[in-house]
């Protein structure tokens, strides 16, 4: 039996609203994360994904209270993180309710960090999200909410991150995201095609069919999407609908 797609919508927050641009840039109000959380947990959303974009780069901690109210309002797994940087901010993300952490740009600068979280919490919490753009006929990673390039290859450093004990990869595309112009297939085939682990693609959803074909193309283990949710554009439930129809294992929506 194929394990189930899984649909996750992602509140990117600035610490306090959940905001949304087109490549990291032009960030609009979207609403209350509490409240959005609680409204796909009953639309029959699998997880939700909860990032302070804003801590990395503002270099302040993640936003802990918002996730313990969020996490009161879920029955379904959450993943949160932005901003942390050592073992003592995964846990006080942990104890506030979440089931994952996700690190970005202290786990580049420092990727020991991957494996103590791993010691610390077991891999199947720590999800390693990746921010990558083209360049130079591959995909570069950035840092620092996507603004900053590091010099690492997208798909060496995923490797590199399931080695070091990252249960999941966060990959999005810089390129696509908030464009809406669909997933980039290409580079979620590619790094879930060198990884031993799950791979959530992220970025330019915009269609029911960009959904199927990131995972019939591009190979993927769950796709996440905001601005299409956030706006009413689309149903979780219709969307699982769809994918069912054209053969796609998703789990039914409430």
């Amino acid at each position: 039996m194929s394990l189930a797609h899984r649909i996750i919508p992602c509140l990117d927050t600035d610490g306090v609203r959940v905001v949304k641009g087109v490549r990291f840039e032009a960030l609009r109000d979207a609403g209350d994360p509490v409240a959005l959380a609680a409204r796909y947990d009953r639309d029959g959303a699998d997880e939700v994904v909860i990032l302070d974009i804003a801590a990395a780069r503002d270099q302040r901690p993640t936003f802990v209270d918002t996730i313990r109210r969020a996490a009161r309002q879920l029955s379904i797994p959450l993943a949160a993180g932005g901003g942390i940087r050592c073992l003592d901010d995964a846990r006080a993300v942990v104890e506030a309710g979440a089931d994952k952490v996700t690190v970005n740009t202290a786990a580049v600068s420092d990727p020991s960090l991957i494996t103590a979280l791993a010691e610390s919490f077991g891999s199947q919490a720590v999800v390693l999200a990746i921010d990558a753009a083209r360049w130079a006929g591959g995909w570069r990673v950035f840092v620092r909410g996507g603004r900053e390039p590091c010099g690492l290859d997208a798909i060496a450093w995923a490797l590199e991150g399931a080695r070091r004990g990252a249960g999941e990869i966060l990959l999005t595309s810089i390129d696509r995201d908030g464009t809406q112009s669909g997933f980039d297939c290409d580079l979620v085939s590619a790094v879930a095609g060198a990884v031993p682990v799950p791979v959530i693609a992220s970025g330019g959803a915009r269609t029911p069919e960009d959904f199927l074909h990131v995972f019939e193309r591009g190979r993927a283990d769950a796709a996440l999407a905001a601005s299409i949710f956030h706006d009413g554009d689309m149903a979780i439930g219709t969307l699982k609908t769809f994918l069912a129809s054209h053969g796609v294992t998703v789990r039914e929506a409430a």
